[in-house]
C-alpha cells in the first residue's frame, strides 16, 4: 500500500516496516504503516473498540473520532509521526502511534530522542500479544529514527497496558503524576529484552504448529467423487488413523444433496459447514487454491495443509504465485504447510492424526521427523517401519513457503511427546534462527540433521533462501557447534535416531564388545578405532555361546565401571544339520533385553548377521511409555570410577526387586496402557518397581552401529560442556576502543559507501585492528635497496624481506621471503636474489619487516556469510589449511570455550601442544587473540572480513605479521530485530 505525495514530504513509504509476526495464539497478522488510504478503516476499527479501551486511551469518554483525528491519525512523516496498524483480513484490529516531543513535551524534530507513543487494541484480539508484537516493531522504527525512550501516560487501572511495557524487558521508570502512571522506557534492546522477545516468539510459533498438528476438525478440500486421487488418498487415511476429532469432505462438484461420502459429511465449500473447522487439507489445482483459500480464510480456519503442486518447483511463475498463496493465506490469520507437501501426521492418542499421502501409518513413539522432500518421506517412513521405530509428529513440508523447520523446533522443544527430532533439510531458510534454535533444543534432546543439495551450488527448486558462500564442511562445523547431530546420508539419520530414541546417553567413550564370533567383533573393535572411540578387546563368548551366557555377559559389562556402552555382535546358531537354527532370535532378545533392564543405565547396540526374529524382537519393547522426566532431564555425568552407575529397574520375576534397583520414577508397561508414574520405591508401603524392557537398536553392519553409537557420545560431551555456557571474558572491554572504531569505520566508508565494499589499506587496516588491541608487527615499503636498509635501520635486524604483490603473497615456497637477514650485507643481496629470482621491485611490492620470535604459522579469519552470519575460522598457516582443508569454524560471537576449542580441534592441534618434544605455544594469547577478532566482527557488522596471515605463536605471545580487513555497509541483524516471519 503506498501513500499519496502530501503523505510523506520528507520520506518515501517505508515498505520495509511490513511485517508478518505471529501472535500468542499461534495465529498470523500483518504490521503496516498507516496511510491516507486508511481512513475509513480506521473509523471502523475504532467503531469497534469498547467505550472502556477507548477511555484508556484519551483519559475520557471519546465515543467517536473527528474528521481531524482522523487525518491526524492516518497522516505521518514516517520521522517524527508515525503510526503502524496490525490487519487481519485487511482491517485493522490495533494500532500503534508515536510523536516526537522535546523536554517540556511538545512537538519536535531531530535530534530531539524522546517520543510519546499510545496503544489501541481491538477489544476481541486482546489477550492475543498484539500490543507485545506492536511494541516490538514501534521501538525498533523508533531507533531508525533516532530515537532512544518513549515516554507514555497510562491510567492506573489499565493494568493490561501497564503488564505490557512492564514485561518488555526494556529499562525503564516509572512515576505517578497527575492521576497517571508516567512510564519512560530505554529503548536500546538488552539481554533481558531479547530473552523475552524469544520466549515469545518460541510460544507463539509453537503454538502456530500445534493448531496445524493438533486440529479438532479436519476439512479435505478437493475430496474426489470417485475412489482414488490425492484427497481420497488423504480422507481414507484420516479415517484409518482414526482421528479423534471430526471430519469434512469438501468438492464443489459434489451433488447438492449428496450428504456423505466414506461415512463423512460431504460439502460444497467450507462456508456450507455449520461447525468451526481448524484445518484445512488442500488438494486442488494450484489455479483453484486461491479460491479454496479464501473460503477458508472468510470462514474461521486456523492452518492449511497444501497438496497442490505447480509453485515455485515450476520456475518465476510458480515462484510468484507460491508468494501471492503466503501473502492470501497469513492475511487471514493462517500459516501453510506446503506448497507441494506430502502431509502431515500426529501419533498422540489424544489426536491420531495422519493428514497424509503415506500409505502405512508409523506406530507411535518418541521421534519426530520433518522433512522437506516427500520422496525423502516415504523413505523414512518405510525405514522406521521396518525396524520397528514409532513416529511422536511427521512432518513433510514441500517447498516449505511457510511453516519450516525452524518452527518444529520451536514445538519440539517443550513436546514432551517427542525425545529426539529428526531433519532432512535442503535449504535452510534463516540459518542464524535455526543455529539458535537447534543450539536450544539440543541442550534438551538430540537433534539429527541430513543436509541435502549440499554440493550443488544451488537453491533446490521451490525453495527461495540465501545462498552461502561458505563450504558444506564449515556448516557442519557450525551445526556441531550448536549441538546439531551432523550426519551425512537418511541411513545414518535413522541409526542414530534409533539409538537416541530408545538408549540412554552414554557417559564417555569407552566401549565394550561382546559375541559370539570373534571376526565380527575385531570388525567392531576396528570401526571403533576409526570413530575416535576407546574400544575395550573383544569378548569371545565362542559360537557356543547361548542366549543365557549373553546375557551374563551383558550384564556383565554394564557393571563394569570402566564401560560406558557396549556392542553386542550375534551370529546364528548352526543346528547338527548344518542349518541355521530357528527361533533363537527371539530366545536371544529376550535375554539382551532382560540384562540391560537389570543392568546400570548405559547404551547397548546389537549388530547381527542374518538372525531370524531378532531385530523385530529387539524393537517390539514391552512398553512404549516415555522415559521418565528424571531419566532425561539432562546428560550423564562424566564417569566417575568411584560412583556405582545408576541401574536400571528390576527384571520381570516376581521376586522382590535387588539393592541395585534403580530409585525413582518407573512407568507402567502394560502394553497399550499410557504411562503411569510410580511413586517412588524408597518411598513407605512402595511395591517393587515394574521393570521397562526397552527396545534396544540393532544394525546390520558393525560400522553402522558403532557410527550412530560415536555419533551419541560426542552428542552427550557436548551436552555436557554446554550445560556450563562459555562467556566473553570482561577483561577485553578494557582494552577495545568500540566508539573509536566505529567513527573510524563511518569515515572509511563515506557518506555514500560504494554496496560492494571497500579493502582497507595496509595502515588503515592496522589502525583499525589497533582499537580492538590487535598489533600488527610493522612493516616498511622497500622500493629498492637503499630504501630497504634504510626500513632496515628503523626497525632493527634481524629483518625479513617479503614480497607483497597478490599473487606471491604467503606463498615462501616461491621463494617469496627471506628471514633472518641480520645485517645490510645479508639484507642487499637477499634483494639481488628476490629480485633476479621473481621480477621487477615495481612487481614484487617488496617490504621489510622485523623478524619475530620462532613459533608456529597460523592463520585467523572471520568472515561476514549471508546466510550463515558471522564465521571465524583458525587454522595452521600454509597446506594443512589450504591444500587439506584442515580449518575449524565457529560462530561469532565466539565464547572463552569456543576459543579453546577452536585451536584444539583442528587435526594438526598437536603440533601448537608440544608435538615430538617441541615446547608448547603459548594459547592463551592465541585464544585471546580469536576472541578478540571475533569481538571486532561482532560489534561493527561493516567489518564484513578479517584475516591475520600469518600469526606466529611463539612459547610466550605471538606476532602478527599480516592483515588484510574489508569493509561493507551492514545489512540489516534479523535476528536481532523484531519479530517477523520470512517472506521467500
Amino acid at each position: 500500500m503506498q501513500p499519496t505525495p502530501e503523505q510523506s514530504p520528507h520520506h518515501a513509504y517505508p515498505d520495509h516496516w511490513e511485517a508478518d509476526v505471529v501472535l500468542r495464539d499461534g495465529g498470523t497478522a500483518r504490521i503496516r504503516p498507516i496511510t491516507t488510504d486508511d481512513a475509513e478503516r480506521l473509523v471502523s476499527f475504532y467503531e469497534q473498540v469498547s467505550d472502556e479501551s477507548k477511555y484508556y486511551r484519551f483519559f475520557a469518554p471519546y465515543p467517536r473520532l473527528s474528521a481531524k483525528d482522523v487525518h491526524r491519525f492516518t497522516h505521518h512523516d514516517y520521522v517524527d509521526r508515525v503510526g503502524l496498524a496490525v490487519t487481519v483480513g485487511g482491517e485493522f484490529i490495533a494500532t500503534v502511534r508515536y510523536d516526537r516531543i522535546d523536554a517540556t513535551g511538545r512537538p519536535a524534530s531531530a535530534p530531539a530522542d524522546e517520543a510519546e507513543v499510545a496503544f489501541l487494541v481491538q477489544d476481541a484480539h486482546q489477550g492475543r500479544g498484539v500490543a507485545s508484537a506492536l511494541l516490538e516493531h514501534i521501538a525498533a522504527v523508533a531507533r531508525e529514527r533516532g530515537i532512544r525512550r518513549f515516554a507514555a501516560e497510562v491510567l492506573p487501572a489499565n493494568n493490561k497496558m501497564i503488564k505490557v511495557f512492564r514485561d518488555a524487558g526494556y529499562t525503564q521508570q516509572r512515576s505517578f503524576e497527575d492521576g497517571s502512571v508516567h512510564l519512560t522506557l530505554d529503548l536500546e534492546p538488552t539481554a533481558e529484552s531479547l530473552a523475552v522477545q524469544r520466549a515469545r516468539e518460541q510460544r507463539a510459533e509453537a503454538r502456530s504448529v500445534q493448531r496445524l498438528i493438533a486440529p479438532g476438525s479436519v476439512a479435505v478440500i478437493g475430496t474426489g467423487r470417485n475412489p482414488g486421487g490425492v484427497g481420497r488418498t488423504v480422507l481414507r487415511n484420516l479415517l484409518a488413523a482414526g482421528f479423534t476429532g471430526r471430519t469434512y469432505a469438501v468438492n464443489s462438484a459434489f451433488a447438492a444433496d449428496q450428504d456423505t461420502i466414506d461415512g463423512v459429511p460431504a460439502h460444497r465449500s467450507i462456508g456450507g459447514i455449520s461447525e468451526p473447522v481448524d484445518l484445512a487439507v488442500v488438494a486442488v489445482p494450484a489455479d483453484r487454491v486461491p479460491e479454496a483459500v479464501t473460503d477458508c480464510g472468510e470462514h474461521g480456519v486456523q492452518g492449511l495443509v497444501v497438496l497442490s503442486a505447480g509453485y515455485a518447483e515450476w520456475g518465476a511463475e510458480g515462484r510468484e504465485r507460491q508468494r501471492e498463496l503466503v501473502r492470501q493465506a497469513r492475511s487471514y490469520g493462517m500459516r501453510i504447510i506446503g506448497p507441494n507437501a506430502f502431509g502431515v501426521i500426529n501419533n498422540s492418542d489424544a489426536v491420531r492424526l495422519n493428514a497424509s499421502l503415506a500409505p502405512e501409518s508409523p506406530a507411535p513413539g518418541r521421534i519426530g521427523l520433518f522433512t522437506q522432500s516427500g520422496a525423502i518421506g516415504i523413505a523414512l517412513l518405510s525405514g522406521l517401519y521396518r525396524r520397528g521405530a514409532g513416529l511422536s509428529t511427521f512432518i513433510s513440508a514441500g517447498n516449505r513457503a511457510d511453516i519450516s523447520g525452524n518452527d518444529f523446533l520451536q514445538y519440539w522443544y517443550e513436546d514432551p511427546d517427542t525425545d529426539v527430532a529428526l531433519l532432512y533439510l535442503e535449504s535452510i531458510g534463516n540459518p542464524r534462527k535455526f543455529t539458535r534454535l537447534a543450539r536450544r533444543t539440543a541442550a534438551t534432546k538430540p537433534v539429527v540433521v541430513v543436509k541435502g543439495a549440499r554440493h550443488s551450488g544451488s537453491t533446490p527448486p521451490g525453495h527461495a533462501v540465501p545462498v552461502s558462500r561458505i563450504p558444506d564442511a564449515t556448516v557442519s562445523a557450525l551445526m556441531r557447534q550448536a549441538g546439531v547431530i551432523r550426519v551425512d546420508t537418511v541411513t545414518e539419520m535413522v541409526d542414530a535416531g534409533l539409538l537416541l530414541a530408545d538408549q540412554p546417553l552414554p557417559a564417555g567413550p569407552r566401549i565394550a564388545i561382546l559375541g559370539n564370533s570373534e571376526s565380527l567383533g575385531l570388525l567392531t573393535y576396528d570401526a571403533c578405532l576409526a570413530e575416535g572411540l576407546r574400544p575395550r578387546p573383544p569378548r569371545d563368548l565362542t559360537t557356543a555361546a547361548t542366549p543365557q551366557d549373553f546375557r551374563d555377559a551383558l550384564a556383565e559389562a554394564l557393571a563394569d565401571s570402566n564401560c560406558d556402552a557396549v556392542v553386542v555382535t550375534a551370529i546364528p546358531w548352526v543346528g547338527e544339520n548344518g542349518e541355521a537354527e530357528s527361533g533363537e532370535g527371539e530366545v536371544l532378545a529376550a535375554a539382551l533385553r532382560t540384562a540391560a533392564a537389570t543392568g546400570p543405565a548405559k547404551p547397548v547396540a546389537v549388530v547381527h548377521v542374518e538372525i531370524g526374529g531378532l531385530a523385530e524382537a529387539l524393537a517390539a519393547a514391552t512398553s512404549t511409555a516415555a522415559v521418565p522426566p528424571v531419566a532425561r532431564a539432562s546428560a550423564p555425568a562424566a564417569p566417575d570410577a568411584s560412583a556405582a552407575p545408576a541401574p536400571r529397574t528390576a527384571p520381570p520375576t516376581a521376586q522382590a526387586a535387588p539393592p541395585a534397583a534403580r530409585t525413582g520414577p518407573s512407568v507402567s508397561t502394560t502394553p497399550g496402557d499410557s504411562p503411569t508414574q510410580q511413586r517412588s520405591d524408597t518411598d513407605p508401603g512402595d511395591t517393587p518397581a515394574v521393570p521397562v524392557l526397552g527396545r534396544i537398536p540393532a544394525y546390520p553392519a558393525a560400522e553402522r552401529a558403532v557410527r550412530a553409537l560415536a555419533e551419541a557420545v560426542k552428542y552427550a560431551q557436548w551436552r555436557r560442556q554446554a550445560a556450563v555456557p562459555g562467556k566473553v571474558p570482561e577483561f577485553l572491554d578494557d582494552t577495545i576502543d568500540e566508539a573509536g572504531a566505529a567513527a573510524r569505520i563511518d569515515a572509511l566508508l563515506g557518506s555514500d559507501p560504494d554496496p560492494r565494499g571497500r579493502s582497507l589499506g595496509h595502515d588503515e587496516a592496522c589502525e583499525l585492528l589497533g582499537r580492538y588491541g590487535i598489533t600488527v608487527r610493522p612493516t616498511l615499503p622497500a622500493p629498492d635497496p637503499d630504501a630497504a636498509v634504510a626500513a632496515a635501520a628503523r626497525l632493527g635486524y634481524p629483518v625479513a624481506l617479503k614480497t607483497t604483490a597478490p599473487h606471491l603473497r604467503h606463498r615462501a615456497d616461491l621463494g617469496g621471503v627471506r628471514l633472518d637477514l641480520a645485517n645490510e650485507a645479508a639484507l642487499r643481496r637477499a634483494y639481488g636474489e628476490l629480485t633476479d629470482l621473481l621480477g621487477k621491485p615495481t612487481e614484487l611490492q617488496p617490504v621489510v619487516q622485523s623478524m619475530a620470535p620462532r613459533g608456529v604459522d597460523t592463520v585467523v579469519r572471520a568472515t561476514i556469510d549471508p546466510a550463515a552470519g558471522a564465521v571465524l575460522s583458525f587454522g595452521l598457516a600454509g597446506a594443512p589449511s589450504e591444500l587439506l582443508g584442515d580449518t575449524a569454524h565457529r560462530l561469532v560471537p565466539a565464547t572463552d570455550r569456543d576459543a579453546a576449542e577452536l585451536i584444539r580441534s583442528i587435526r594438526a592441534a598437536p603440533v601448537l601442544f608440544g608435538w615430538r618434544g617441541s615446547a608448547p605455544v603459548d594459547s592463551a594469547a592465541l585464544e585471546e587473540l580469536l576472541l578478540r577478532v571475533s569481538r571486532l566482527v561482532d560489534d561493527h557488522p561493516e567489518v564484513v572480513s578479517v584475516a591475520l596471515e600469518p600469526v606466529v605463536v611463539a612459547t610466550q605471545g605471538l606476532s602478527v605479521l599480516g592483515a588484510s580487513v574489508r569493509l561493507a555497509p551492514s545489512l540489516a541483524r534479523t535476528d536481532l530485530g523484531p519479530r517477523r516471519l520470512p517472506n521467500y
